[in-house]
C-alpha cells in the first residue's frame, strides 16, 4: 500500500502567497477555496481561531489590515512534511528588507487540501 503523495513545499508555498500574501479578497477567496478542505481550520496565537472558508479569508483580510501596505511574506527555505503533516518558516516585512517578524506554519494535510494551519510567530528580542 503506498501513501498519498502530499507536495509539501507546492501547498504551503501557494498558501503563504496566494492566501497570507494576498489582499485582494476574490483572489484570496479563490485560493482558500482550493488550498483548504471546507471545514478547515486556522489557528492563531495566542488563542484565535477561525474555521470554514470565510473565516479564514476575514482572519487573513485582519492579519493583513494590520500590516503596513508594503509588507510582504517570504519563505526561509523548503516546506518539508510527513505523515500528513508539514512545516514552512517565513518571514513578512518590507521587500527586501529586515524581517519584522518570523514565524512557523504548520498544516495537517488531507486529500491534498490544508485541514488546519496552526500559525507560529517567533518570540521578538530572541
Amino acid at each position: 500500500m503506498s501513501a498519498e503523495f502530499i507536495d509539501y513545499d507546492g501547498l504551503m508555498q501557494a498558501n503563504l502567497k496566494r492566501v497570507f500574501g494576498e489582499r485582494d479578497a476574490s483572489h484570496r477567496t479563490k485560493a482558500i477555496a482550493e488550498l483548504y478542505a471546507d471545514d478547515a481550520v486556522l489557528y492563531e496565537p495566542p488563542d484565535a481561531s477561525a474555521t470554514g472558508h470565510a473565516a479564514i479569508s476575514q482572519a487573513v483580510e485582519t492579519l493583513l489590515s494590520s500590516l503596513p501596505p508594503n509588507f510582504v511574506f517570504t519563505a526561509i527555505g523548503l516546506a518539508v512534511g510527513h505523515h500528513g503533516l508539514g512545516r514552512l518558516r517565513w518571514q513578512s516585512g518590507p521587500p527586501n528588507g529586515p524581517a519584522a517578524v518570523t514565524g512557523t506554519d504548520v498544516a495537517r494535510i488531507e486529500g491534498g487540501r490544508i485541514q488546519t494551519l496552526h500559525v507560529f510567530l517567533d518570540p521578538t528580542g530572541a
